[in-house]
């Protein structure tokens, strides 16, 4: 009786189990993933989402990177891919291959930081001259010490860290710095995560790295900012108020949620979850709080109009621009 009592015990609890899991898979699931600098935000957005929606709606969030998750997207897999630079024409004709369209959403505004390690004293001001120098792919074993950007630094080797080509991270910061995307030395300690980019900056005195602000702002007390000269002889650090003004060049950008209009369409849960991120309330509350600029409350509402009459495509040629606004983006029919 006893033996019987254990048994019939446990397959009580099997079934239970699979009752939950049967539940758990009923369950309305919005797919996002996409930029790691992107993730933060739809982190954010997600767990808000969830706590308001009490168990009804599940949302899930990966960070593949950029390629990567246009790469899923593309193929019909997520409804919502986060992206730290514009689809390119590529991944355009991915998704016209597999008939997924899309709406083009600036998600948030971020600036670029260069950081560096706390007791670095003499490479606080960069000029945009230096960064080139340092990363173009002619640097690729060549400029290796501090002392050939500047005579006055230290003779002592450069430790690099930046994002992996996989990023849009990497896409834009390419652009900007050098010129063209994907125009970059190779010799460094590339990821998709930009934690490992801290952890080497934070541990190497003569180390160097890129990533969004996000994790800047995050990790303050491990690693610094470089500010950037601007033309006007100005050094700008990067922050939430100069994304704002835009004072911080050339490394201010938007980054994007792009939103499958098939799964908009279909799934309730999907669209009811991008409205809740582009309400001004939950921008001003959740963006602004993982360290990003949020989209004011004009361009919010017009982003809002743009997902509600599906207006479809890019704004974008297929790459990056410098100095675009938020307000043409929301405003912009998606030209192709």
């Amino acid at each position: 009786m006893k033996k019987f009592f254990l048994t019939a015990s446990a397959a009580s609890i099997a079934l239970a189990a699979s009752i939950a899991h049967s539940s758990a898979q009923d369950v309305p699931t919005v797919l996002v993933d996409g930029s790691s600098t992107v993730f933060p935000i739809s982190e954010a957005m997600a767990e808000e989402f969830q706590n308001e929606q009490a168990g009804a709606i599940r949302v899930t969030v990966g960070s593949s990177g950029t390629g990567g998750g246009f790469k899923k997207f593309c193929r019909g897999e997520t409804d919502v891919t986060g992206a730290s630079r514009p689809i390119t024409n590529e991944e355009k004709e991915l998704c016209a291959q597999n008939n997924v369209e899309f709406i083009e959403m600036p998600i948030a505004i971020d600036a670029l930081a260069n950081i560096i390690h706390p007791s670095n004293e003499f490479a606080s001001c960069m000029t945009v001259e230096q960064l080139k120098m340092l990363w173009e792919p002619e640097a690729q074993g060549k400029i290796t010490k501090w002392n050939q950007l500047d005579p006055s630094w230290p003779d002592a080797t450069i430790g690099l860290f930046g994002a992996g080509t996989d990023s849009g991270t990497y896409d834009y910061f390419t652009f900007a710095i050098t010129g063209k995307e994907h125009s970059s030395r190779g010799d460094y300690t590339a990821t998709e995560d930009d934690n490992i980019t801290i952890q080497g900056v934070s541990g190497d005195e003569n180390a160097i790295g890129y990533l969004g602000l996000a994790y800047l702002t995050e990790n303050a007390d491990k690693v610094k900012a470089v500010g950037v000269k601007q033309e006007n002889g100005e050094c700008v650090l990067p922050s939430v108020e100069t994304a704002v003004d835009a004072s911080y060049q050339p490394l201010t950008r938007p980054i994007f949620w792009y939103i499958s209009k098939g799964a908009a369409d279909t799934k309730p849960h999907v669209d009811k979850f991008v409205e809740f991120a582009f309400t001004p309330e939950t921008q001003q509350a959740l963006v602004g709080e993982v360290g990003y600029v949020p989209l004011p409350a004009e361009a919010a509402n017009k982003a809002l109009d743009k997902f509600e009459k599906r207006t479809l495509g890019s704004a974008f040629d297929g790459g990056s621009k410098l100095g675009v606004t938020i307000d043409e983006l929301v405003s912009a029919a998606g030209s192709n």
